[in-house]
């Protein structure tokens, strides 16, 4: 297995990514690990022992987690044949179900596996069999984004569920695969030029879902859009006067003043800034959080992005010219959750700047700091000072209702 693979030589596969005749990368495993989206059978070992031991903080983010009416054992599934998203809900027919549907299904797959009780599997395939056979699609100005955040939850919980529970059947299955390549990926493979968060979150469910069906070229797909996006949405000083640009989107964002305007109308650019700080840091947090869930299925699938030298192709407007951008997820991650942590009242709360959104700064980034700082910190031993408040503030983390779910259970700290 390509995720099992030692350390030098995945590195020397990864490095060596190219982008042959094809826009996209060739990278995709030769045999997907399973389970491997975002949680590995290593990980809900460790999660479940620790549970199992009465451990905190995992002990009592899972009574909170089943606290939540999203993983009551009475709730039902409300299914829709065709889900219609407009901006700012409007209209808003199935999305709110469908989200919290695949939310609730993951919180029971969780619950599956920590308790080892059946009911808890029963449930979460209640939710994928229910979606499974009604869903054909998804319309509406926020159908992208709406594909997004529920595919993300749908792709770890379907997951978990086929590779450590006996009881799915088949047919059951091949369904929900159907529908997956049907209402899902179309949509996401496309992506979007929208504000940067949309376009990741697509990515991350995407990369999810090709774990799930071991569809090594919706991997490809999906990994060269998230590749691309991730400096275009996180800027390092490194990467020169301007942010690189999607390759992508370089026809909606052909001059500077078009960049300056998807960049919030933000002109001075510093390490940490995201696309959206400028916008708010709840939208911001939503794109740091989807980096870093689909950083962690890619690392289970055997590309570290962390550690691993890796370039994206990218735009630059400076030069006018395609080019090789660092990922270097380790620093970009980094550099952009100290950035906002340090400014969050439960981080820093050091005042803005006046050179930075005018010196007003909509504050929140949300339950979204688990993962990269487990990834980062504990994992890398990164010192991040204002993140760890954050962090540790929040727990236990729950969810923000879309795509983010309890992640003081599933990543406080432990190494697999």
């Amino acid at each position: 297995m390509v995720g099992n693979l030692p350390g030098l030589l995945a590195l020397s596969i990864w490095t060596a990514l190219t982008f042959l005749s094809s826009p996209f990368v060739q990278a995709a495993p030769s045999r997907f690990l399973h389970p491997g989206v975002f949680l590995s059978r290593a990980r809900l070992e460790l999660i479940r022992v620790q549970v199992r031991r009465g451990e905190e903080p995992w002990a009592s983010a899972y009574d909170a987690m089943l606290a939540f009416p999203m993983a009551a054992l009475n709730r039902t599934a409300t299914p829709y044949e065709n889900v219609e998203c407009g901006s700012n809900s409007i209209p808003n027919i199935g999305c709110t179900p469908e989200r919290q549907d695949a939310l609730a299904s993951y919180a029971m797959s969780l619950a599956w596996y920590i308790s080892r009780e059946e009911k808890y599997a029963l449930k979460a395939v209640e939710y994928l069999n229910a979606w499974g056979a009604m869903l054909k699609s998804h319309n509406g100005s926020n159908a992208p984004l709406q594909t997004g955040w529920s595919a993300a939850s749908w792709a770890r919980s379907a997951e978990i569920i086929r590779y450590t529970y006996g009881g799915w059947q088949q047919s059951d299955i091949a369904q929900f695969e159907t529908m997956l390549r049907t209402a899902y990926v179309p949509q996401l493979l496309v992506g979007s030029n929208s504000n940067g968060n949309w376009e990741l979150v697509m990515m991350e469910a995407a990369i999810g879902i090709s774990v799930f069906l071991s569809d090594g070229s919706i991997y490809d797909q999906a990994l060269t859009r998230f590749l691309s996006r991730i400096p275009a949405y996180l800027y390092l000083e490194s990467d020169g006067p301007l942010p690189a640009i999607s390759q992508f989107s370089t026809t909606s964002l052909n001059t500077e003043a078009k960049l300056i305007k998807y960049w919030q109308y933000q002109s001075t650019f510093m390490d940490g800034l995201a696309q959206e700080t400028c916008r708010d840091f709840t939208h911001s947090g939503y794109g740091i959080s989807s980096i870093s869930h689909a950083a962690e299925t890619l690392r289970l699938q055997g590309l570290n992005l962390y550690t691993t030298a890796v370039n994206a192709t990218t735009f630059s407007l400076t030069t006018n010219s395609t080019q090789q951008t660092p990922v270097k997820l380790a620093t970009r991650l980094s550099k952009a959750l100290e950035f906002h942590a340090q400014y969050e009242p439960n981080g820093g709360n050091v005042p803005a700047p006046t050179s930075l959104c005018n010196g007003t700064l909509n504050l929140g980034l949300g339950p979204v700091t688990e993962v990269p700082f487990m990834a980062l910190h504990s994992r890398l031993r990164m010192n991040l000072p204002y993140t760890e408040q954050v962090t540790l503030a929040q727990r236990p983390a729950g969810t923000n209702y879309l795509f983010v779910g309890w992640e003081t259970l599933s990543s406080a700290g432990l190494l697999e």
